[in-house]
């Protein structure tokens, strides 16, 4: 009676598997635990520190503002299936920045923005945990999103 070695079993098992089309490809994408600030008018804005408080624990952290892109105007060339279609990335006029925040929990957290005027924005948003891979792959970490409104209120989005 002739052997096989163990690892080979292992291997063939492994391919059925991955082939037999029942899995899901998950990439392997990581995801920013953070949040996130969208300023739509940013007038007398440059610059923006978070602080984030959950739990018995609180961080300050910069919001390194940029120019808010958007997507342009769409051309096509052709209409077949070989068409090419491209867009240009356009500035809205809007800043949005990220803060990152390691340990950062899915629970309550209250959030207080401060501007260039060093006047406080309170809100209080639980962050959720992002999908980057589609809803059938793993979660990646916590994040919440805020926009800051006309008088600077923070609203989450």
């Amino acid at each position: 009676m002739r052997r096989i070695p163990w690892i080979a079993v292992l291997l063939v098992a492994g391919c059925g598997q991955a082939g037999s089309g029942g899995g899901v490809a998950c990439p392997d994408i990581g995801t920013r635990v953070g949040i996130g600030l969208t300023v739509p008018d940013p007038a007398g804005v440059t610059r923006a520190t978070l602080d984030a408080c959950w739990g018995d624990q609180c961080v300050t952290r910069p919001v390194d503002l940029q120019p808010e892109t958007a997507a342009g105007a769409t051309s096509c060339t052709g209409t077949g299936p070989d068409a090419a279609c491209g867009a240009s990335m356009v500035p809205t006029g809007g800043l949005q920045g990220f803060a990152d925040i390691p340990g950062l929990a899915a629970e309550p957290v209250q959030v207080t923005v401060r501007f260039d005027d060093g006047r406080p924005h309170t809100v209080t948003v639980t962050p959720g945990f992002l999908h980057p891979g589609g809803p059938s792959c793993a979660a990646g970490g916590p994040q919440a999103q805020l926009v800051a409104g006309q008088d600077h209120e923070l609203k989450p989005r």
